[in-house]
């Protein structure tokens, strides 16, 4: 999920939700879904999201568990959803799948030998983005008419570009490459309890007296979504090692080393494929009788697990009394 390793070069602290209010978050929406998602099949029983016949829909207990922070904290997210897979992704994307039949060999074997604590954490691990899924979130953020986008490509680069464009004021993932797509401004931790942390890409540069690009090239030198690093190297060493010679090419120079296709991932970084047509109504009028209907009438979630969400949805529409709520 990212470049882990930026967390020891990145300027980050807590933030008060008093202190965000009115704003707008442009959220990595793939990001976002799959902890919601991971965590209700942890710890939720299976028929609690499962249809009659066999399909499983926990993104909606997800979803309706995870909007209200947004919403009662007088945040407008704005769900920024991936577009076609990057060409250079594509080996991590295949080694995520072999990982993830591994565990999926492993779930069926503590099935079969009882292990409910291991059954729990391996089938929360073995979820992916289903088409179902992706089609019956989006539809859900419809009735609660809640804003989204679809990116071309990376959604973390449009949700990146949005906030450094102004369409929105801060980006919104857990993955620390919003840093290297060029998000000013990024709120992490939306998903957990307590309050989020800001990460802020100018107090980095200037805390480390770099440029973006060579930001971007000390992470390469780590190892990136996209590409292996190079053995031995991390991120201290990285930017010394980057501030010393200049950029990735002349380290690598340096160093006897190469990276394959090394320009293309910085350019990858640095000009992304990304879009302007993002036109969205931040204005939301929820529709949360239908949103209810929906999920637990046509799509067969227990009602009790979805309850308390649609209730503290409606709460903060009534109690924030914003202009946006029509």
């Amino acid at each position: 999920m990212g470049n882990a390793a930026l967390r020891e070069l990145a300027v980050i602290e807590e933030v008060a939700f008093d202190d965000l209010d009115g704003s707008l978050v442009a959220v990595d929406a793939h990001n976002w879904l799959y902890k919601y998602l991971t965590t209700t099949v942890k710890w939720t029983r299976d028929e609690v999201y499962t249809t009659a016949d066999g399909t499983e829909v926990a993104n909606l207990v997800g979803v309706v568990q995870g909007l209200p922070k947004f919403f009662e904290h007088d945040l407008t997210p704005v769900f920024v959803f991936d577009g076609a897979v990057t060409e250079l992704k594509s080996d991590e994307i295949e080694s995520r799948r072999e990982a993830r039949e591994k565990r999926e060999e492993r779930l069926e074997a503590a099935r079969e030998r009882g292990d409910e604590l291991e059954v729990a954490r391996l089938d929360a691990h073995t979820q992916r983005l289903t088409d179902v899924i992706q089609e019956t979130t989006r539809d859900l953020l419809d009735l609660l008419d809640v804003p989204y986008v679809e990116a071309p490509a990376e959604g973390e680069a449009q949700a990146a570009h949005m906030a450094a464009t102004g369409a929105v004021d801060y980006a919104g993932t857990e993955d620390y490459d919003a840093l290297l797509f060029g998000a000013p401004l990024t709120l992490r931790q939306l998903t957990s309890k307590g309050n989020p942390e800001l990460m802020d890409l100018d107090a980095t540069l200037t805390e480390h007296d770099i440029s973006r690009e060579q930001l971007v090239d000390a992470a390469i030198l780590c190892g990136t979504d996209f590409n292996e690093g190079v053995s031995g190297v991390g991120p201290k060493t990285a930017l010394k090692d980057v501030r010393e010679h200049g950029d990735l090419h002349a380290v690598l120079e340096a160093r006897g080393e190469t990276i394959d296709q090394a320009e293309r991932l910085r350019q990858l970084f640095l000009d992304p494929d990304v879009t302007d047509d993002v036109a969205f109504d931040a204005e939301m009028e929820p529709d949360v009788d239908a949103a209810r209907e929906y999920v637990t009438d046509e799509w067969e979630v227990d009602p009790d697990e979805v309850e308390r969400g649609f209730e503290r949805i409606e709460d903060a529409v009534v109690q924030t009394g914003l202009d946006r709520w029509t």
